[in-house]
């Protein structure tokens, strides 16, 4: 079977990602898919080791995929506490839960943006560059 991923272009940027989720499987397609695409992932299940991995990285990540419900969190606070450890970072929300008001919410805090799973793996690719992006630097 072929894997056509999309590539870097030549000059985008080797990203640091955290992908924080509790099911393996989002874990995994999320990271093979951007580390085929050029970029350095770390995986989290759940918020404790994101926080974790978040204040002992020498180096801070550029995205964090950051999955809205995880065993140890259920609302807004893990988003918050990630913006205060690492606020130069660019945070994506991930969600299978339309509650109203996470949204807005999300975005107050600082998420770029809110993605509805169901959603196309290949498709975050280009997501994380423009999340990286839109940092102000």
């Amino acid at each position: 079977m072929t894997r056509n991923f999309p590539r870097l272009a030549k000059n985008s940027p080797q990203l640091r990602v955290l992908i924080v989720d509790d099911e393996p499987l989002i874990r995994w397609s999320l990271a093979e898919t951007l580390m085929d695409s050029g970029h350095t992932v770390v995986e989290a299940g759940d918020g404790e080791a994101a926080v974790r991995i978040l204040t002992a990285a020498g180096r801070p990540f550029d995205v964090v995929l950051l999955d809205y419900r995880l065993p140890d969190s259920n609302d807004l606070n893990l988003l918050a506490t990630i913006r205060r450890i690492a606020p130069d970072t660019a945070v994506v929300m991930m969600t299978a839960f339309g509650i109203p008001g996470v949204a807005a919410g999300a975005e107050q805090l600082g998420a770029y943006r809110i993605v509805h799973k169901p959603f196309e793996v290949h498709d975050m690719v280009k997501l994380v560059l423009e999340a990286h992006a839109a940092v102000p630097r």
